[in-house]
């Protein structure tokens, strides 16, 4: 069984100037119908392939990639039942939309939601790191760490108003410890490399210890409002984060 091969890999290769995509585990150790998997969604995430669009048939991608056609279809239709596509009968295979859909809460990036008020987004990284913490693993569903951690201040105009303290998953986002995020948010890295499937979350009333309290520059016995999300990319969890807003600052809408 065949491998993608170079010049096809070639094709998703990032455009100059943009940042560099993650090393991933070298295709050829994967099953076949895996790297079909990474390969659609890599054009997903990189824009090749737009949502509500066309993508190849079952055939096209058979002659491609030179596998059994039941590969082919393992792999698209995983990629169906994870939403990234949708299949219409007698039309063909579309792009799903790339949202997370909620009646509640939308998943956005800061840095959008702060540039569509037409101010400045800045971030202070304060920990990037691997860690062992047991919750954190429970979390994310590993049996061993490391899991890869990083707190970051999200800050608006030069105020805080977000503390993001997140635990990612090394198997999905092997590459997450050599990013710059003061460039590029975690939200934005994450979901430009692999939509997001699902989510759930909680919100909390709570007072921030000193240390969360000190860097969002908040009076002692301000209330805060924390937000804790756990968002998956196929069966894996991807990432789980608590998102601390000091209430004076943050508010929370939406349309049902």
């Amino acid at each position: 069984m065949n491998t993608i091969t170079n010049a096809q890999t070639a094709q998703t290769a990032q455009p100059h100037g943009q940042p560099d995509r993650p090393r991933e585990m070298p295709l050829k150790a994967l099953p076949a119908y895996e790297q079909i998997k990474r390969y659609v969604i890599r054009r997903i995430c990189e824009g090749d392939w737009k949502p509500g669009g066309l993508i190849p048939s079952e055939m096209e991608l058979v002659k491609e990639f030179g596998v059994a056609r039941m590969t082919v279809s393992r792999a698209l239709r995983e990629l169906t039942a994870e939403r990234v596509l949708t299949r219409v009968q007698g039309s063909g295979t579309f792009v799903a939309p790339q949202r997370y859909e909620s009646t509640v809460l939308e998943i956005r990036n800061i840095a959008d939601e702060i540039a569509d008020r037409g101010h400045r987004h800045s971030a202070s990284v304060l920990t990037l790191e691997p860690s062992d913490d047991p919750l954190a693993l429970e979390a994310l569903g590993l049996a061993s760490g490391p899991a890869f951690h990083s707190c970051i201040v999200h800050s608006e105009e030069g105020e805080p108003i977000q503390y993001e303290d997140r635990y990612v998953n090394p198997k999905v986002f092997p590459d997450y410890l050599q990013q710059d995020f003061t460039v590029e948010t975690p939200n934005h890295y994450m979901v430009r490399l692999a939509p997001i499937q699902r989510a759930e979350f909680r919100i909390y009333a709570q007072k921030p210890d000193a240390y969360v309290r000190r860097h969002l520059m908040m009076d002692i016995g301000e209330p805060c409002l924390q937000l804790w999300r756990r968002t998956w990319v196929g069966d894996d969890v991807a990432t789980s984060v608590r998102l601390w807003h000091p209430a004076s600052r943050f508010h929370l809408a939406g349309n049902v």
